[in-house]
């Protein structure tokens, strides 16, 4: 499992923030949104495969539109003004001490 930042806004892979899926979703809306996300990137692996380039930018025009009603990419999903820092390296966030020192309590166990 990745690290997610104590906030509840982003889980870290290699070293990168990564945005949480909205976690005021309901249950059965947020399934239906992943169900949806895997099928459309189903469909980007095909178009690939395809080697057409239409049926790729529909495709992944699907992925984005899924991630984006995640509330994992397009507008934040919190209303207190902070600033997004999706796809940023966490050392170069306010979130640095804090991995940081979870780095560094991992490594003692």
């Amino acid at each position: 499992m990745y690290p997610t930042t104590p906030d509840g806004r982003y889980f870290v892979v290699k070293g990168q923030l990564w945005r949480c899926t909205n976690p005021s979703l309901n249950e059965d809306v947020r399934q239906r949104l992943v169900d949806e996300l895997m099928e459309a990137r189903r469909e980007v692996k095909a178009a690939k495969a395809s080697g057409d380039p239409g049926q790729l930018k529909l495709a992944r025009a699907s992925v984005q539109t899924a991630k984006v009603a995640l509330g994992e990419r397009g507008p934040v999903w919190w209303d207190d003004g902070s600033p997004d820092f999706n796809r940023h390296q966490v050392t170069d966030s306010p979130y640095a001490n804090w991995y940081r020192a979870l780095s560094a309590e991992t490594t003692k166990s």
